[in-house]
């Protein structure tokens, strides 16, 4: 299985490679009155990591909640287990015909 997936890794890689090899004529991007001419994989390498840090930064809220939560319900727990004496269960009684 590590071998499958590292032969996906390697096969993205030489995609991505190849991409960004054929991709290096200059391209400009204009945007509220800025000029910026860069190689047009740079240019879509800036617009993925600016793409990535809003996804990590809209999620990080949900993710600090959800922690928190996570630490309260294990308290809980804990805090119920340590106030309930265990219970002797007992087998049930035979039928009385």
């Amino acid at each position: 299985m590590k071998f499958i997936v590292w032969l996906i890794r390697v096969l993205v890689f030489v995609v991505l490679l190849v991409l960004a090899l054929a991709n290096t004529q200059s391209a400009t991007v204009k945007f509220a009155g800025y000029e910026w001419q860069a190689p047009l994989i740079l240019i879509g390498l800036a617009f993925f990591a600016v793409g990535l840090l809003a996804g990590l930064v809209s999620a990080f809220p949900a993710v600090v909640r959800l922690k928190l939560e996570n630490a309260r319900l294990r308290r809980d727990l804990r805090a119920a287990r340590e106030d309930t004496p265990p219970v002797a269960v007992e087998p049930p009684m035979p039928p009385v015909i």
